[in-house]
Formats: structure tokens, C-alpha cells, sequence
């Protein structure tokens, strides 16, 4: 039995994340007081019978400023009283926000005549500051359709029953922004690129000609090396602290060629360690 309390600013995701839980087979309820929260959580440990394996809890703005400001209390309450349980958080920047609301013309759950959207977005990311705080999981879904977002939480809740750490190896480029939901982010642009080589301009990092170019350059297996014994060292003191996410960004100037090589090595050497997953930003 455990417990996946999602929380996030509205439009960043969580009704979405909700859903796909609730396809995978867990029990959900949206919008659940948090006065509630240890009641529940004791009640579905005292009757299992009666409930599913997972059970998500979605929690919003829309509770008591006072409730909100309890949550690191209460969490600390739920995890004395041994019961299992993650926190995921989704956020986006401001402008991704209100444009979201404005093309679906929805209104937010703050928002009223003398309080204007930007300004609920701001009342609603300060309320939710305790949640954010104490995520095991934080996405950022500023660049993130509802289809990549389906398939992410998908790859890293699916075997949420090992108790294992999920590792998420992400390639990005620089010259697109850097991944603010990393946890570790390593530069590779000092790396021989192989957009300069004209025959390997149109290929990515995971086709043959561009893998046997980086493969043959002594200074980008070294980069490779320096980076595996980097993760294989402290991954399992990460892995102690009861840390159930971890997100590794590898980034190159264009996030097609190096970084996606990079990953692709990395996720083939700890596939036989951890749950590891691949995600290559700039090819989706």
C-alpha cells in the first residue's frame, strides 16, 4: 500500500497526471482537504481490503492558507506513522500559465473581480510553497505536451512497487534552455561535435554513423568514463536517503548529437543496476 500525493499550480498538469494514475489502477481523489489527509492515510492502512494497492491524493490551492502551511508537519505525521508515501509536484512558468488559461478561456480557482490572473498565479505558487518544498518528484511542464506528460509519468511510476530508485537520464541543448526540473545537469559542449561534419549533420546520437564518430573520439569516451564512476559512486549513497527520483541532464550546444550519445550509454550501463529511463528533449 502507498500514497502519492500530487499538488501543482493549476494548468501545470496535476488533473492530467490524476487521470493517468487513475488508468494505471490507482485509487484517486482530487481535491482532498488536507485537514483529511492523515484520517485517510490511517483509515487505508487499518482496511486494505478496502483499497487499491496505490491511492493518489490530489491536493490544490483551493485549501485553507493554514492547512497549506501544516503540510510539512503532517507529512513528517505520515511518515512516523510508517506509512509510504511520495510527493509530486508540477509547476510552469508564468507566461506558459496564462497563456494555457487564456486559450482555453478556464478560469482560475483564485482568480476573482478584484484579483487579476497573474496575480492569482502568484497567490497560488506562494500557498503551494510547502508542497513544492517537500516534492520527491518536481516537474516542470513549461515545455511538455499532455501526450509526453502521459508517457512520463507512465515510465516513472510504472514499477512503483520495487521501491527502487528511478533515474531519468535526459539529453537536452543548451541553446534551448536548460531542464530546471534536473537534479544534476553536465555540460558536454567542450565534446568533438559532429554537426561540423557535414555527412553527420542530418543524424542524432542514436544512429550508427554519429555513434561510431563520438565512439572513436578519445576524449568523449573519457567524458563517458568520467561520468559513469561520477553516477556509480554516488547513486546509492542518493539511494539511501530514501530518494525516489532522480533526474540526470546531460547537455550539448543543439541537444542532437553528443548528449543523446551520452545518454544512450549511460542508460545501457545502469538499465542492469536501476529503473532507468531515456529521454532525449530536443528529438521529441
Amino acid at each position: 500500500m502507498k500514497l502519492f500525493i500530487i499538488s501543482g499550480l493549476s494548468g501545470s498538469g496535476k488533473s492530467t497526471v490524476l487521470h493517468v494514475l487513475e488508468d494505471m489502477g490507482f485509487f484517486c481523489i482530487d481535491n482532498l482537504p488536507i485537514g483529511l489527509l492523515s484520517s485517510f492515510s490511517a483509515q487505508m492502512i487499518s482496511t486494505p481490503e478496502h483499497f487499491y494497492e496505490y491511492a493518489a491524493i490530489g491536493i490544490d490551492a483551493r485549501n485553507r492558507s493554514e492547512d497549506l502551511a501544516r503540510f510539512p508537519t503532517i507529512l513528517k505525521s505520515l511518515k512516523a506513522a510508517e506509512i509510504p508515501c511520495e510527493v509530486i509536484f508540477l509547476d510552469a512558468d508564468d507566461p506558459i500559465l496564462i497563456k494555457r488559461f487564456s486559450e482555453t478561456r478556464r478560469k482560475h480557482p483564485l482568480s476573482n473581480e478584484n484579483l487579476s490572473l497573474a496575480e492569482a498565479i502568484a497567490t497560488e505558487r506562494r500557498l503551494l510553497d510547502p508542497i513544492s518544498q517537500h516534492s520527491d518528484l518536481y516537474l516542470q511542464t513549461s515545455h511538455t505536451n499532455l501526450y509526453q506528460l502521459r508517457d512520463l509519468i507512465k515510465d516513472r511510476l510504472t514499477d512503483a512497487e520495487t521501491n527502487r530508485l528511478s533515474i531519468l537520464f535526459l539529453s537536452f541543448g543548451f541553446k534551448h534552455g536548460l531542464p530546471v526540473d534536473s537534479d544534476m545537469v553536465f555540460d558536454v559542449r567542450c565534446l568533438p561535435n559532429p554537426y561540423w561534419q557535414p555527412h553527420l549533420r542530418e543524424y542524432t546520437g542514436k544512429d550508427k554513423p554519429v555513434v561510431d564518430f563520438l565512439s572513436s573520439e578519445e576524449m568523449v569516451q573519457e567524458m563517458y568514463l568520467d561520468l559513469k564512476n561520477f553516477v556509480d559512486r554516488w547513486v546509492p549513497k542518493i539511494e539511501a536517503s530514501d530518494r525516489a527520483y532522480l533526474t540526470i541532464a546531460i547537455g550539448c550546444t543543439g541537444g542532437q548529437h553528443r548528449s543523446v550519445y551520452l545518454v544512450e550509454k549511460l542508460v545501457e550501463y545502469f538499465s542492469e543496476k536501476h529503473e532507468v529511463i531515456a529521454r532525449h528533449r530536443e528529438l521529441q
